[in-house]
C-alpha cells in the first residue's frame, strides 16, 4: 500500500530481500497456508457488518471457509462452513441473513444460530447417533476495536497474549464506534508479502505517489513498533494539510476524542499476517489481505468514520476514498511489476536500504512463523 518512514535505529544490518521461491513456489504457498494462515489470528472484517441476529458473512482462506454469524444472544461466532453429515458447504452466499436456522442444501441437516444440530433427517434409527454431538465445528473468534479476528488452529495461541502490544494503543480513535462509509475489493496479481512490504516503506513514494508526498513528507515521522508481528509508526502531515484526501482538507470533522499531535499525524501499522491499519485525524482505513495463489491476492479496503459525521452537510468521505483508491492502484501496479520481475530466473535477493527496515523486520517475522509450529 503506502507509507512507512525510515528509522536507522531499527535497521537490520545485513538483511536481504527474500529469495525467489518465497514468491513463486506452490509448495511454499501451501506451507504458508498451514504455518501462517492456518495458525495466526486473521482479521476477517468488522462486527458492524452483522448488526442483527442471523446476519452473517462468509470468510474464505485457502481450503477453509467460515460462517461469521451473530446469534440470538448477540454473540458472534465463527463456524466452519462444513456440514457434519457429508461435509457439504452449508452456505453458498457471501453474506446474508439466516431467519432462524441454517440448513445444508444437500440432505437438509439443520442447525440453530449457535451451530447446534436441530434436524437430521433419517438419522433417528442410527445407533448411538445424538444431535448434541454433531454441532457445526467452531473456530476461535475475538473482537478487538470492532474488528473480528479468527484463528483456524485447533489450539490457537491466546489472542490477548498475541495482541498485548496493541491492546489500548489506539483507544483515542475509538475505532470500535466508527462506521464504514465505503468498502472496495481489489484483485492484485502479486504475492501477498509484496503488498505488506510495499506498505511498510516510503522509499518509493516520491516516484510512485507524487500526490501523497505533497501532503505528507516521506522522510517525516518515526517508527514505534520495529520488531515482531506488529510494525509501523507515524508520518507528519504538511502544515497546510488537514488529512490525506484529494483536496488536502479533512473529509469529516476530526474524531472527537483525538487531540494534540494526533491531529497532525497519520499512523500506519501492519498487523501480521493480513491486516494493514491506517489512522488519520478524521477517519481510519484498514486493508485485509487474502492470498489466492503465489502470484495473486484479494485486498479489501474499508474507510471508517465517526457516526456523527454521516449526518453532517460537510461530510465528504469520497475525498478520502478517492485519494486512497488512487494510491492503492498505484501500489498494486508496482507490486504487480515486482511480481513479474521476481518470477525471472535471474532474480536474486539484494540488501535492504536503511530506510527499508520495516520490510526487513517483516521478513524476519515471516521466516520465524514459517519455521514454527504454534
Amino acid at each position: 500500500m503506502t507509507t512507512f518512514v525510515h528509522s536507522t535505529q531499527s535497521y537490520l544490518q545485513g538483511s536481504r530481500t527474500l529469495p525467489r521461491e518465497r514468491f513463486v513456489s506452490e509448495e511454499n504457498f501451501a506451507r504458508e497456508q498451514k504455518r501462517i494462515f492456518g495458525q495466526s489470528w486473521l482479521c476477517v472484517g468488522r462486527a458492524e457488518q452483522i448488526p442483527n441476529a442471523g446476519d452473517y458473512f462468509v470468510f474464505n482462506s485457502g481450503a477453509e471457509s467460515l460462517i461469521i454469524l451473530r446469534d440470538r444472544q448477540n454473540v458472534i461466532n465463527a463456524h466452519f462452513n462444513v456440514c457434519r453429515h457429508r461435509g457439504t458447504r452449508v452456505c453458498e452466499e457471501a453474506s446474508g441473513k439466516f431467519r432462524g436456522s441454517i440448513q445444508c442444501p444437500y440432505h437438509a441437516w439443520t442447525y440453530d444460530l449457535q451451530g447446534n444440530l436441530i434436524g437430521a433427517p433419517n438419522m433417528d434409527k442410527v445407533e448411538n447417533f445424538q444431535k448434541e454431538n454433531n454441532p457445526l465445528h467452531r473456530a476461535a473468534l475475538r473482537e478487538w476495536e470492532g474488528f473480528l479476528f479468527v484463528n483456524l488452529s485447533s489450539a490457537p495461541e491466546p489472542f490477548e497474549r498475541v495482541f498485548a502490544p496493541l491492546l489500548g494503543k489506539f483507544s483515542e480513535w475509538q475505532i470500535a464506534n466508527l462506521r464504514s462509509a465505503r468498502r472496495i475489493e481489489y484483485h492484485v496479481h502479486a504475492n501477498w508479502k509484496l503488498i505488506v512490504q510495499n506498505y511498510s516503506e516510503c522509499n518509493h513514494c516520491a516516484l510512485v505517489h507524487p500526490e501523497l508526498v505533497k501532503k505528507s513528507p516521506p522522510t517525516s515521522g518515526h517508527n514505534d513498533l520495529t520488531a515482531g508481528p506488529f510494525l509501523g509508526g507515524y508520518m507528519e502531515l504538511d502544515h497546510a494539510v488537514g488529512s490525506m484526501t484529494m483536496t488536502g482538507r479533512i473529509s469529516a470533522p476530526p474524531i472527537p476524542s483525538l487531540s494534540g499531535e494526533n491531529l497532525n499525524r497519520v499512523y500506519y501499522y501492519s498487523i501480521f499476517p493480513n491486516m494493514l491499519l491506517s489512522l488519520h485525524p478524521d477517519y481510519v482505513m484498514y486493508h485485509t489481505l487474502t492470498p489466492l495463489s503465489p502470484s495473486a491476492s484479494r485486498v479489501t479496503c474499508d474507510w471508517l468514520f465517526h457516526p456523527d459525521a454521516f449526518a453532517r452537510p460537510d461530510f465528504h468521505p469520497e475525498d478520502a476514498v478517492d485519494f486512497w483508491d488512487m494510491t492503492n492502484r498505484q501500489d498494486w501496479h508496482v507490486c504487480e511489476i515486482s511480481q513479474l520481475g521476481i518470477q525471472s530466473r535471474v532474480y536474486q535477493p539484494s540488501p535492504y536500504a536503511p530506510n527499508e527496515s520495516l520490510p526487513a523486520a517483516f521478513d524476519r517475522e515471516y521466516l520465524l512463523a514459517m519455521e514454527t509450529d504454534r
